[in-house]
Parts: structure tokens; C-alpha cells; sequence
């Protein structure tokens, strides 16, 4: 699998469905680079290094994480660089360090909640040996919102309100009008049985409505233009009466 370009200075890795591995972005810097997100194992931080370096690029200054939910940071502890985390993620990260991943554990989750069968059943496939799996915090935490310079190139990382994760960062490059969203726009699988929270929709359309850009990175599809999202999500909202 070979990065796909948006741009001279935007790229990611597209998602794959039988593991649910999100897709990977990378922005470049002329002094630093970013990933966006981690993926779910090191298997997939591995696939996308390839990737990058097939693709002439260096590896990631830098990896935004843009939720707690494990297909998007189970690769952490093997990434280039320093990971960037919002304080509620590291929050979340902290508890899901201290899991264990035998059979009774993952089991108890599953009735307690704390995790839902499409992960479960996912990480099952991922991880032949789960004594593999290991989870890390962020190496840095920022609360509302932080911007990096690159060089030439700016990333606004923004906590926000979602209605997938209450965690939930958004990526913004406005140099080049695109919006990494990792799973925000999505409807919440742990807290509202897969359905949406329409206050919370409200707010996340009347976001996006205000920032300026033209493409739209989707953590599990192919990038969108605004006026595609913001009519999905629209409808959405027509369906929550």
C-alpha cells in the first residue's frame, strides 16, 4: 500500500477494514513533519513508515493523536519522534495502560462496557500474540488547543466537543485548508449505543461550518470536500427528528 497525495505538503495512508486500521495522515514540514494518529499496532506504524519512505518522505517529527480509541494509538510505544496527545486522551491512555488482555479480562470489559465487541473482535484478529499489545501515553499534553509551526506549514491541534469521543482532537492545516478529523463526526459506539447526541451534532456542524477549508480527512473513508460533509452530517441531524 503506497500513501496517496492530497498535496505537496499533505499525504496519508488509506484505512483498512478487516482490522478496522484507521487512516494515517503526514504532513510536511520544510524543518518538521507530522503524522496524524498512530495506528493500532506496530505492524501498521510499520506499513506506514514504508510508505512515507517509499514515497521519498522522512518519518514523523511528530504523531497528533486524535482520540484514545485503541485502532489509533496501539502503535504509539514504536513511533519516530514525540507523540502530542489532548489532556483527556492522556487521561483515558492512563486508564487502558493498566488493562490486561487475556480472555476474562477482555470478557469483563465487554459486560462492564469499558469496551464494545467490533474492538474486541478487531483487536482479536490484530493481535495473534495480545502480549504484543502495549499502551503508552503521550510524550507531550496540551489542553484546548496547540499550534506547531513546521516550517512553512502551521498545525492547529483543538480539543473539541465530538459526538464520537469526548477526547476528541481536530487537526487543522490552513495553509492548505484541510481538516484532519480522525473519528469525531462519527456517532459514539461506547457512551449512546452507536446513535448520535444531537446537541453535540448541532455543535460540531456549526464547527466545521466555521472553519475554512476545502478537504476533509475521515479517519475510516476517503477524504471529503466541506460541502459533502457538512451535507452528510446535516442529514444526520434531519434524522434525530
Amino acid at each position: 500500500m503506497v500513501l496517496k497525495k492530497i498535496s505537496d505538503r499533505i499525504y496519508y495512508l488509506p484505512s483498512e477494514q478487516e482490522t478496522d486500521r484507521p487512516v494515517l495522515g503526514y504532513v510536511k514540514g520544510d524543518k518538521y513533519s507530522l503524522a496524524v494518529d498512530a495506528g493500532n499496532s506496530e505492524k501498521h506504524v510499520k506499513k506506514f513508515y514504508c510508505a512515507i519512505e517509499e514515497a521519498g518522505l522522512k518519518l514523523p517529527d511528530y504523531t497528533a493523536i486524535t482520540h484514545w480509541h485503541w485502532d489509533h494509538t496501539f502503535g504509539m510505544h514504536v513511533v519516530a519522534g514525540k507523540t502530542i496527545a489532548g489532556s483527556l486522551t492522556n487521561l483515558k491512555l492512563d486508564e487502558v495502560e493498566k488493562w490486561k488482555w487475556v480472555d476474562e479480562d477482555m470478557a469483563r470489559r465487554l459486560q462492564s462496557g469499558d469496551d464494545i465487541e467490533t474492538c474486541d473482535r478487531c483487536i482479536r484478529l490484530e493481535y495473534y500474540d495480545r502480549n504484543e499489545i502495549k499502551v503508552v501515553k503521550a510524550d507531550i499534553e496540551f489542553h484546548g488547543q496547540i499550534i506547531l509551526d513546521l516550517g512553512g506549514v502551521h498545525c492547529e491541534l483543538r480539543e473539541i466537543e465530538a459526538t464520537h469521543s469526548s477526547d476528541s482532537v481536530l487537526v487543522y492545516v490552513p495553509e492548505e485548508k484541510i481538516v484532519f478529523i480522525g473519528d469525531a463526526d462519527c456517532a459514539d459506539y461506547y457512551n449512546n449505543n452507536g446513535k448520535y447526541d444531537k446537541k453535540k451534532l448541532v455543535k460540531l456542524i456549526t464547527l466545521l461550518e466555521e472553519i475554512d477549508f476545502d478537504t476533509y480527512v475521515l479517519g475510516h473513508d476517503e477524504p471529503q470536500n466541506k460541502d459533502e460533509v457538512i451535507a452528510y452530517l446535516r442529514e444526520e441531524l434531519s434524522k434525530l427528528g
